[in-house]
């Protein structure tokens, strides 16, 4: 039996159970992982909460994402191997001392990265890697608005997007926070509590407003998002810790400038293998190097997850949080 963190019934922070779970021998094609930390996300707290279904029904472990030793390996498995250091950001289950993943789901870690480091970016660093590269293309010139700046995928976010060359504009919570964003590369920030982050937007600009909006808030900050555009950019929402947007009149896309919008997901951006291992080599690489730090701010212990969701949900917290068994 090892410790883990269950949901039997969706709700408040106050629905995980902390108790003691039997983890099976890995299947065909599955690793066993002795787990050594595991990241807190946004995502934990929508299938917590039911804004997003179980695939694995009642009652299930909480958490997507971890790192740690490969203690078991299970038929099949042919390119890892008891005592490889391993990430993942996959199926639920995170939130436990051990856990079993399919291997396919899981990457090496490099030597230079750590269990902690990678259990509190895996998730927010390759999020923020296909958001950059992929979803939309930023470089030099780019002129690009963040909302949440000071969060985990936030602080991430900034320092990569400043280094390719872009104009961070980001919306923070207060000035401690405002601090924080700027320290990590991003260039003006909005106290989106006491100004009116369009009207800013527009004042940063000259009028010329952004090439890219990325929207992890969601239902509150959507109108106000589309506003900031310049004809034809690009809305992005990768989150909805304000609550699910939703069905809109697609007239506004035309109308606000022939705008561009989507949901994008790492489920579909890293669904073969070959793309997952490319999105993790990019964030090693620019994390090894240095040119993204991965701050972990807040260590909870496994059996505190309850103090860990109701300090993210309050907006207590800035960059990782990462949970320890």
């Amino acid at each position: 039996m090892v410790a883990a963190v269950r949901v039997h019934k969706t709700g408040g922070p106050e629905v995980l159970t902390y108790e003691d779970v039997s983890i099976p021998a890995p299947g065909q094609g599955q690793i066993k992982i002795k787990q050594h930390a595991a990241g807190i996300n946004f995502i934990d707290c929508y299938f917590r909460m039911g804004m997003y279904p179980s695939p694995v029904g009642m009652p299930f472990i909480a958490g997507n994402e971890s790192a740690g030793e490969v203690i078991a390996v299970g038929p099949g498995v042919s390119d890892l191997k008891v005592g490889d250091r391993v990430a993942y950001v996959g199926p639920l289950g995170g939130y436990a001392e051990e856990r079993i993943v399919p291997a396919e789901r899981a990457v090496k870690l490099p030597s230079n990265i750590g269990y902690e480091q990678a259990a509190g970016m895996m998730l927010k660093g390759m999020t923020v890697q296909y958001l950059l590269n992929r979803t939309y293309k930023v470089g030099k010139g780019t002129v690009l608005l963040i909302h949440a700046a000071a969060g985990g995928v936030g602080l991430i976010f900034c320092q990569w997007a400043n280094h390719l060359g872009a104009t961070v504009i980001g919306t923070v919570g207060s000035k401690a926070k405002a601090e924080i964003a700027k320290k990590n590369g991003c260039h003006h920030t909005i106290l989106y509590r006491d100004e009116d982050f369009v009207a800013k937007v527009k004042e940063i600009t000259s009028g010329k407003l952004c090439d890219v909006v990325y929207d992890s808030v969601g239902k509150d900050t959507f109108m106000g998002s589309l506003d900031c555009l310049r004809p034809m950019g690009y809305f992005v929402n990768f989150g909805a810790s304000s609550g699910v947007i939703e069905a809109f009149n697609i007239n506004l896309l035309q109308n606000k400038g022939s705008l561009f919008a989507t949901r994008p997901t790492l489920n579909h951006y890293a669904a073969k293998r070959e793309d997952l291992q490319s999105i993790a080599k990019d964030l090693f690489d620019k994390v090894g190097s240095g040119v993204v730090k991965i701050p972990v701010n807040q260590t909870y212990k496994l059996k505190d997850a309850q103090t860990a969701h109701k300090d993210l949900e309050s907006r207590a917290t800035t960059g990782v949080s990462i949970l320890v068994p």
